[in-house]
């Protein structure tokens, strides 16, 4: 069956650092574009971050851009989330996604959980 499971979660103070992965099976893990969304209480899921299958390209929202960093691990199937510099309005739920077609061409075709970050003043 098909999973994304994240960790790394948790409760981190502002200015802080964690590092989220993302364990993919199930599918064909070169073929995909992986990535990061994340929703927060009374807000719009948002695309964090995404690495392109295709050349290897990867994108930030520009909210993040300088803090975050994405990274992969093919040989473990494995998605990351470097995150530095930790804002209050950081936190989240943090989802890592599949799309076979690319980052952000259309919807996505498998989705994690979720892992709860939560960045403390």
């Amino acid at each position: 069956e098909v999973q994304l499971v994240e960790s790394g979660g948790g409760l981190v103070q502002a200015g802080g650092s964690l590092r989220l992965s993302c364990a993919a099976s199930g599918f064909t893990f070169d073929d995909y574009a992986i990535g990061w969304f994340r929703q927060a209480p009374g807000k719009e899921r948002e695309g964090v971050s995404c690495m392109d299958s295709s050349d290897g390209s990867t994108h930030y929202a520009d909210s993040v851009k300088g803090r975050f960093t994405i990274s992969s691990d093919n040989g473990k199937n494995t998605v990351y989330l470097q995150m530095n510099s930790l804002k209050p309005e950081d936190t989240a739920v943090y989802y890592c996604a599949a799309d076979r077609y690319g980052c952000y061409v259309r919807g996505v075709d498998y989705w994690g959980k979720g892992t709860l970050v939560t960045v403390s003043s």
